[in-house]
């Protein structure tokens, strides 16, 4: 939702459990990595969930920066995913949200894989769509999005 205005956001570029996705949390009552609350990253998720590249590049510094994660990563990963799953997003999104799902889980973790700390939160959301992601880095072998699957998949401690 945008401001004062209670009339949902849509745009035919995003999927309706997309927009749920971004809709479900309440952001401006967690702290952005900037210090203000979350809310301004709201046209952030809606640019990424359209298809542009760099929207997904402007989430550093907000959910996380320098190895270490903010209190917006679990929800921003949750709307990554949900998007990934939306369908195959075109190479430039779809590299770009690959990039940005492994600079989240190439950060410090924040907990044991049992507490659900920012880390193992946002590797649930992944680990949930990983058959997908596996999937899409098996039909393009030698690609940057196959190379940035591995990198997940290495990440979460899952490689073969």
């Amino acid at each position: 939702m945008r401001g004062t205005d209670s009339t949902p956001r849509s745009s035919p570029l995003v999927p309706d459990a997309v927009g749920a996705e971004i809709g479900r949390h309440d952001w401006e009552t967690v702290t952005c990595g900037c210090g203000r609350g979350a809310g301004h990253l709201v046209d952030t998720l809606w640019a990424a969930a359209e298809g542009h590249p760099a929207a997904f590049r402007a989430l550093e510094g907000h959910a996380f920066l320098s190895g270490r994660l903010h209190p917006p990563a679990p929800a921003v990963c949750g709307v990554l995913m949900a998007v990934w799953s939306a369908g195959p997003p075109r190479l430039a999104t779809r590299e770009a949200l690959l990039w940005t799902l492994l600079s989240l889980l190439g950060t410090e973790d924040d907990g044991s894989s049992h507490e659900a700390g920012l880390y193992g939160q946002c590797a649930a959301f992944v680990r949930a769509g990983l058959p997908s992601l596996r999937h899409a880095a098996a039909a393009a072998p030698g690609s940057v999005s196959a190379a940035y699957v591995d990198g997940v998949v290495e990440l979460l401690g899952l490689g073969s």
